[in-house]
Parts: C-alpha cells; structure tokens; sequence
C-alpha cells in the first residue's frame, strides 16, 4: 500500500515541476547566442581595425584587443551588466576571453563577506586557479608526449 502512495506523490510532483518549469525555445535561444557572440566579435574586430589604422604592430594589436575585452568584462561584470547579458545571450556570452574574465569578477565581487585580503584574494582564485592549474598540467604532459615522439 506504501509503495502506491509513493507513485501518485511522485506523478503529482512531477506534474508539478511540468507546470511550474519554464519552457524555452531552442531556436531563440541559438538566435540570442549567436547575436551576443556576434556582437562581442564584432566589438573585438572594431577594436582591432581601430589599432590597425593606428599603426600599431599586429603583436601589440592581438594583446591590446584581449586585454580591452578583459576589461570592459570585467567592469560590466562589476556594474551587474554581464550577468543580464549572459542571460540574454547564454551560450553566446561566453565567448571564451570575455567568458572567462565574467567568471573571474564574479567571483571577486563576493569578497564583501570576508573582507578584502581574505575575501577578495581567495574568492578571485575560486575559477581562475583551477583553469590555470590544469592548462599548466596538461600543457606540460603534451609538450613531454611531443618531445618523446619528436625522439623516434
């Protein structure tokens, strides 16, 4: 008789979680990804076009667009403008250097708690220490596997 009792608390739960769960749409999700990825590229293509008819160097101009991108996300992360873009956009806000400094703000404006030393010198390695880590790791365990192939 319990195990009944437990089937029909688990059909309503479940049709409690369909009428209370939001329904998205594929396509017009993949349309705001491609639009927000789009537009972060495209901003990175102006500010490297804007160099270039400066004059400056090809090297010096792929530096500058990084650290630019780096910047305006951190600073959007910080005003609490990213995360609505990120909503927007999903997937298409993650374009891999604005992704990537987005998630390190993040966990830097949580700091308020522990203070600055404590709280803003942990919380910034929270995402940023593990992605290094393990590129160091795995980038010395590739260049061993080259250099060992390069031998035979």
């Amino acid at each position: 008789m319990q195990v009944a009792n437990n089937d029909e608390l688990s059909k309503k739960y479940n049709d409690y979680v369909k009428r209370v769960t939001k329904t998205t749409s594929l396509p017009k999700n993949m349309f705001h990804a491609f639009l927000t990825g789009g537009a972060i590229c495209t901003l990175g293509q102006v500010i490297m076009e804007v160099l270039k008819a400066r004059g400056m160097s090809e090297d010096h101009r792929n530096f500058m667009v990084i650290l630019i991108l780096v910047g305006i996300s951190a600073f959007l992360t910080g005003m609490n403008i990213y995360p609505k873009i990120g909503k927007f956009g999903g997937a298409g806000s993650l374009v891999p250097i604005t992704g990537f400094a987005n998630s390190v703000a993040a966990c830097a404006t949580e700091f308020k708690a522990e203070g600055m030393v404590m709280g803003l010198g942990c919380k910034i390695f929270t995402i940023a220490g593990p992605v290094i880590l393990y590129g160091l790791i795995s980038s010395s365990v590739l260049g061993i596997i080259y250099y060992i192939g390069g031998l035979f």
